[in-house]
């Protein structure tokens, strides 16, 4: 088999798997806290790493948010079947780079990763990203090659991959609208908190040999869980997500 071939194979997989990403993450997460041996409770120090850790975390989700919301209808979907594309979209984020969503997929991860303040943890996660990402976007390049041809190797030879070219932005030709991406995303912020919070109790207990809650990361969990449990009725019986026009 092509080495090219191998990638889409590969790709097919982790594409339908994408969502666990979170959970293989976490045993190495916990590996970075046992290295970082943090104190309980935390100095200012490592609270402010922590701070700026959820920062990048949540700056990963918003490029998601922003990509989702700027999405023309039958784009950007969260299927783990198959790609599907109405369109090629080539404005907004995507004008920057080709695979937003991944980009900002690796982001949140480095931020997670950075939280346990493990110095090398980030490092080994955004080449653990990028690799990982790679396939699932060979995957879907090769469809939207065949499904767009010339267009879209036109559109692939100006924008690269995954490292954005802020020189070449292009305002989005759709205008932003908050029902996909907070219909869609609020899975995302759950993961981050909940990530933040089991990390944070095991660091507690790493260092008191019990579960101590933090009052920062346990309410941000709780608003999170909250959020979770609203839009998920908000979704099952309503259709105020559904974009308009």
């Amino acid at each position: 088999m092509k080495l090219a071939d191998h990638f889409t194979q590969s790709g097919d997989l982790l594409f339908r798997w994408r969502g666990y990403l979170p959970l293989v993450m976490l045993p190495l997460f916990a590996l970075g806290l046992l290295d970082a041996g943090l104190p309980q409770p935390v100095t200012g120090s490592i609270r402010g790493v922590q701070v700026a850790a959820v920062a990048i975390a949540l700056a990963g989700l918003t490029v998601r948010v922003i990509a989702i919301g700027t999405a023309a209808e039958g784009t950007s979907e969260r299927s783990t079947v198959n790609p599907r594309a109405s369109c090629l979209r080539t404005t907004g984020l995507y004008s920057l780079v080709r695979h937003p969503l991944y980009a900002g997929n690796t982001i949140t991860a480095i931020g997670l990763a950075a939280f346990t303040t493990c110095w090398y943890l980030p490092v080994i996660v955004l080449l653990l990203g990028l690799l990982y990402h790679e396939r699932i976007a060979a995957r879907e390049e090769a469809f939207l090659e065949e499904r767009f041809g010339n267009a879209f190797r036109s559109w692939a030879d100006e924008v690269p991959a995954m490292l954005p070219l802020i020189t070449r932005y292009r305002r989005s030709d759709v205008p932003f609208g908050w029902r996909r991406p907070l219909g869609s995303e609020f899975h995302g912020l759950m993961t981050i908190a909940s990530v933040v919070f089991a990390l944070d109790l095991f660091r507690a207990w790493l260092a008191t040999g019990r579960l101590v809650f933090d009052p920062l990361w346990t309410w941000f969990f709780v608003a999170a869980a909250a959020l979770f449990a609203g839009c998920t009725v908000l979704k099952k019986m309503t259709k105020v997500f559904e974009a308009k026009g």
